[in-house]
C-alpha cells in the first residue's frame, strides 16, 4: 500500500545543508500497523510529513496506493490527502473557534459528504464524547482534544492514518485510553495505522517497529 524509497531530506541551517533524513526506505502493507521509533531529531516526523504530502523530500520517492505522490502538484496533494490520509497530530490541531462538532464535521463538509453534523455526532459518540459536542476546545481537557482530533483524522474513513505522538502530551492513563482508542477505531475502519512514539506502552501494540537514529532505518522488528 505504501512504499518509500530512498528518501532524503535535507535542509539549509546557519549557512549549511543539514541531512534529517539519509535514504530510508519502507513498505507497508495494506491494514498493518507500524510504528515509527527513534529519539529525538531521528526524523521521525519529518518522515510522517514527508508521507502526508505536508512536505516535498530532496531525493527519493513516496508511492501511496500505486500512486507517486512526490510528484503531484499542491491540489493534487490536497484532494489526496482528504481523500486518503488522516493525521492525527501530537498537538491536536483543533480549530479554537468551533466546537468539538463542528470540528469533526469540518472535513465532511469540504468533501462535500451528506448530513456532516450527523455523522459528526456518531464519530464523537464513538469516541466517547457525545455530550461534549457543543463544547469548544479550550473548554476540554487534553485526553478529550485528542479524542475529538482522531474523530476528525477518521471522518472519511481514510485508507492511511498517520499519528504523531499521539499520546505525547497525555499522562500516563490518558495516554493509555487514547491507544485503545485509536487501535479499536482503526481495526474498526481496517485503514493502515503508521505512528510516530515514544511510548514504548502504544509501540509493542504495533506489528513492526521501525527504529530510526541520525535520519536512518537501523532497525526493524
Amino acid at each position: 500500500m505504501l512504499q518509500v524509497r530512498d528518501l532524503v531530506m535535507r535542509l539549509r541551517s546557519g549557512g549549511r545543508a543539514v541531512t534529517i533524513l539519509d535514504g530510508v526506505s519502507l513498505d507497508v502493507d495494506a491494514r498493518e500497523m507500524v510504528a515509527v521509533t527513534g529519539p529525538s531529531g531521528s526524523g521521525k516526523s519529518t518522515l510522517l510529513g514527508l508521507i502526508a504530502g505536508l512536505d516535498r523530500p530532496t531525493a527519493g520517492s513516496i508511492v501511496l496506493d500505486g500512486v507517486e505522490i512526490t510528484m503531484l502538484d499542491e491540489d493534487a496533494l490536497a484532494r489526496l490527502r482528504r481523500d486518503r490520509i488522516g493525521f492525527v497530530f501530537q498537538s491536536y490541531h483543533l480549530i479554537p473557534t468551533l466546537t468539538a462538532l463542528e470540528n469533526v464535521a469540518l472535513p465532511l463538509e469540504l468533501a462535500g459528504r451528506p448530513r456532516p453534523l450527523d455523522r459528526a455526532r456518531e464519530l464523537l459518540a464513538a469516541v466517547g464524547l457525545a455530550d461534549r459536542a457543543e463544547h469548544y476546545p479550550a473548554q476540554l481537557s487534553g485526553g478529550e482534544q485528542q479524542r475529538v482530533a482522531i474523530a476528525r483524522a477518521l471522518a472519511l474513513r481514510p485508507r492511511l492514518v498517520l499519528a504523531d505522538e499521539p499520546t505525547g502530551n497525555l499522562d500516563s492513563a490518558t495516554g493509555a485510553q487514547i491507544i485503545e482508542l485509536l487501535l479499536a477505531l482503526n481495526r474498526e475502519h481496517e485503514s493502515t495505522l503508521v505512528l510516530v512514539t515514544h511510548d514504548e506502552a502504544l509501540a509493542r501494540h504495533a506489528e513492526r517497529i521501525v527504529a530510526l537514529r541520525d535520519g536512518r532505518v537501523v532497525a526493524q522488528t
